[in-house]
Order: C-alpha cells, then sequence, then structure tokens
C-alpha cells in the first residue's frame, strides 16, 4: 500500500508515519543504525512507501538486505506494526 506524499508550507516533503505525525527524511533513524526497535522499522517502511526514500537507498543508507525491508513491509501488512517484534516473529510466521 503507498502512502500519499505531501509538502509543508515551506515545500519540505513529507509523509504521515506509523505513529500519525508528519514523517520528513530528517526524522529518519541516522544511516547505519544497528538497534531496530518497531518505530524506526515502520518510520523507514513508511518512508519507502510514501517516496521519500527509494527501496535500494534505504537497503543501502541502513544496511540491511531487500529480504529484510522486505521482510518488516509484509510484517506490517500483515500484522501491523506488532508484526514487527522480533520477540513475537515466530507467532506471526
Amino acid at each position: 500500500m503507498l502512502q500519499e506524499q505531501r509538502r509543508d508550507n515551506k515545500g519540505e516533503k513529507y509523509v504521515i508515519g506509523p505513529t500519525g505525525a508528519k514523517l520528513t527524511l530528517n526524522d529518519l533513524p541516522p544511516a547505519g543504525t544497528e538497534r531496530w526497535v518497531i518505530r524506526r522499522k515502520a518510520e523507514v517502511v513508511a518512508a519507502v512507501r510514501g517516496g521519500l526514500l527509494t527501496f535500494d537507498d534505504a537497503c543501502e543508507r541502513y544496511n540491511i538486505t531487500s529480504e529484510e525491508f522486505l521482510g518488516w513491509q509484509k510484517a506490517i501488512e500483515t500484522h501491523g506494526m506488532a508484526g514487527l517484534r522480533t520477540t513475537r516473529i515466530q507467532s506471526y510466521r
């Protein structure tokens, strides 16, 4: 499911993030993030869906495989943000 990309009154691109707040490139986790909590994973997926980052840019920026990103995306589509919990992954397979 794609999200609509929007612009604020300053012309900055944004999408609505997983918490319902405005999400810009500056709001995304820093490049090289290693500790992936649910919210951060969901923010990256929302940014790609909304066109703030391309799929390839996200994988490169965060040093994740395409399979890992697609797994996050599928987990959100199937189970919502709760599907991103690593401690519950076996329950959702």
